[in-house]
């Protein structure tokens, strides 16, 4: 019994975040469910539906879902009485309610969220018994429920945006550590086509966490420019460090495909094997000297790092020109383009490349937001078109 229990006690403690969060989702749907009822008529259930839904990990989030269920009410509101007005409650209406709601969400650029919470909304509003009273206290109680879903998701997480987005980039970057200190002893050991497939699927895995890295540095540095106690110019270090992370991942991956394809090949020179390995190993120390020592006193080691790297990766530029007469020639382009991409990682590392602040990021992607068109964009667009056609 001692051990159920102390088995127990491990799986929530391992899992301590998501514990939190189901928690405090359900501590806000019980308590949108009560001041619901207190406050609007038979109101709890919506708000309840509708604060599950729009609660998220974080407040700036939460805001975004939560205005995505505001835009969602007011067009399902009018539509489903509209709707019902003409056909009264019935399959007919819910069939035209979900196709009217469907095209203003489109006709209006309704990001993915609020083109879902749309017809979602307007189903809750079409329920039985719908009137204007009825439809006025649901509108009220989707307002309420979001309000809780906002005030709530400021507790679900015990982290800052910004805090999140140095975790996530920590957590990244000591696996792509790892993995090019993986390569370098394998290299050095003599690898098979397998051992380099594995390396391959494992860079192809720390690619696809990219978008979430993004995603929360976009969150931090959007937070900090209306949330009162964030820190401007930390958030805006921590999305330049996301995108340099960013950077280094994709020269990893490039790494691996190309240690892959030499083990296609026939395998890698013993000329230059150690070389590899060197620099390998160098551009591993790189960064994890960059991204898992952050105090102001360690700024000269981690520019010693990035040099050591460097200077790694000339010496194997070196030893394959030195070679080239009597080396595959594809082996020798394969072994440059390694040399390329451990001073790309360098320069990630150091933010000394023109590409990380001089090229600015492309925005999250449209579908993503609530809206997909800001409404002052779409005014433009409707005056111009009106402008057009009849002037």
């Amino acid at each position: 019994m001692k051990r159920v229990f102390k088995r127990f006690i491990k799986l929530v403690t391992d899992r301590h975040i998501w514990v939190r969060q189901i928690a405090i989702a359900g501590l806000a749907g019980a308590v949108a469910w009560q001041l619901g009822d207190l406050i609007i008529y038979k109101g709890g259930l919506v708000a309840a539906i509708v604060c599950v839904l729009s609660i998220r990990i974080s407040l700036h989030k939460s805001l975004r879902e939560g205005f995505g269920q505001i835009v969602g009410t007011a067009i399902g509101s009018a539509v489903a009485i509209f709707a019902v007005s003409i056909f009264n409650f019935g399959f007919i209406a819910v069939g035209i309610t979900v196709i009217l709601c469907s095209v203003v969400a489109r006709a209006l650029h309704l990001g993915e969220v609020a083109s879902v919470n749309v017809p979602v909304t307007a189903l809750i509003v079409i329920g039985p018994g719908i009137s204007g009273s009825t439809a006025t206290h649901r509108l009220s109680s989707t307002l309420l429920g979001a309000a809780v879903a906002i005030f709530f998701s400021y507790f679900s997480h015990p982290n800052t945006p910004v805090g999140r987005a140095t975790d996530q980039i920590t957590s990244v970057s000591k696996k792509a550590a790892e993995l090019l200190a993986t390569m370098s002893e394998g290299v050095a050991a003599g690898f098979s086509q397998k051992e380099a497939g594995n390396w391959l699927a494992k860079a192809r895995l720390l690619i696809e966490e990219v978008p979430s890295i993004r995603a929360q540095s976009a969150e931090a540095r959007g937070h900090a420019r209306w949330f009162p106690t964030a820190e401007k110019d930390v958030a805006e270090e921590i999305y330049i460090r996301g995108i340099a992370l960013e950077h280094t991942v994709v020269q990893v991956r490039t790494i691996a495909r190309t240690l892959f394809d030499s083990a296609v090949s026939g395998g890698i020179a013993d000329s230059t094997k150690k070389q590899i390995a060197v620099a390998l190993s160098a551009a591993s120390y790189a960064i994890s000297s960059k991204y898992e020592t952050e105090s102001a006193s360690q700024d000269d080691s981690n520019q010693s790092a990035t040099s050591d790297a460097r200077d790694a990766g000339a010496a194997l530029a070196e030893s394959l020109i030195e070679d080239a007469k009597d080396a595959d020639q594809e082996q020798i382009v394969r072994g440059l383009s390694m040399v390329a991409n451990i001073d790309r990682i360098a320069d990630s590392l150091d933010q000394s490349s023109p590409a990380l602040k001089d090229v600015s990021t492309p925005d999250e992607p449209a579908n993503a937001k609530v809206l997909k068109i800001s409404p002052i964009e779409q005014i433009k667009l409707l005056f111009r078109r009106i402008f057009r056609n009849y002037f």
